[in-house]
């Protein structure tokens, strides 16, 4: 089934890509105290996506069980996805801080538990991370209905994006040192358009297929 690692991959790289406050502090984490603690600060996101998708798909599937309307859902979710764009490409602030020289400092089992729930609640806490998931849990239970195994289906798609979004924070944290000198403001905006142009494309292909549900 290539259809849907290939969508799990094109979702990872949205998410991955997406200007927020996580990928800051996945780099703070990883120049300020080291890249131990940026790899804890990256597992507390994973298992906060992981958290946040199992919710997302239990409540989809409830609905989608309670009113078998794929359409409505396909609907709801591609209205998510169309408010995220226009946000992200009009109204969403980027906000740069200069790189810092800091030096970095030796981190205690509790320093490291502490890095873990902060990146779990920074990830869990934030408002579009949530919306993000949902709108895509949404989007893709409505396209994995019309498969012959939904539950594998949807498996494929958010496995390969967890998986790629996994790999792509580990790789920010091995080399923050050189990636951090390439987060131009310009850059992030840059970042920040593309991103806000792919949502508003996957909203658009969504809404068409609604339409003819």
């Amino acid at each position: 089934m290539i259809a849907p690692i290939l969508k799990g991959l094109l979702l990872g790289l949205i998410l991955s890509i997406s200007i927020g406050p996580v990928i800051f502090a996945i780099l703070k984490q990883s120049l300020t105290n080291g890249h131990k603690a940026g790899y804890v600060f990256v597992a507390g996101v994973s298992i906060s996506d992981i958290v946040l998708l199992f919710i997302c798909n239990f409540f989809t599937g409830f609905f989608t069980l309670a009113l078998s309307h794929k359409a409505l859902i396909a609907m709801l979710g591609a209205g998510f996805l169309l408010v995220m764009s226009v946000y992200t490409l009009f109204f969403k602030k980027i906000v740069f801080e200069g790189g810092e020289d800091s030096k970095e400092k030796l981190m205690s089992k509790r320093d490291l538990v502490s890095t873990f729930l902060s990146g779990f609640f920074m990830n869990t806490l934030n408002p579009s991370v949530f919306l993000f998931w949902f709108a895509w849990t949404a989007a893709i239970s409505a396209t994995a209905a019309e498969t012959n195994n939904p539950l594998s289906y949807r498996i494929l798609v958010f496995g390969t994006c967890l998986l790629f979004v996994l790999l792509s924070d580990l790789l920010k944290v091995a080399l923050a040192g050189k990636l951090r000198p390439k987060l131009t403001l310009h850059n992030m905006i840059i970042i920040n358009r593309v991103s806000g142009i792919i949502i508003l494309v996957f909203s658009a292909a969504l809404f068409y297929g609604a339409l003819h549900y």
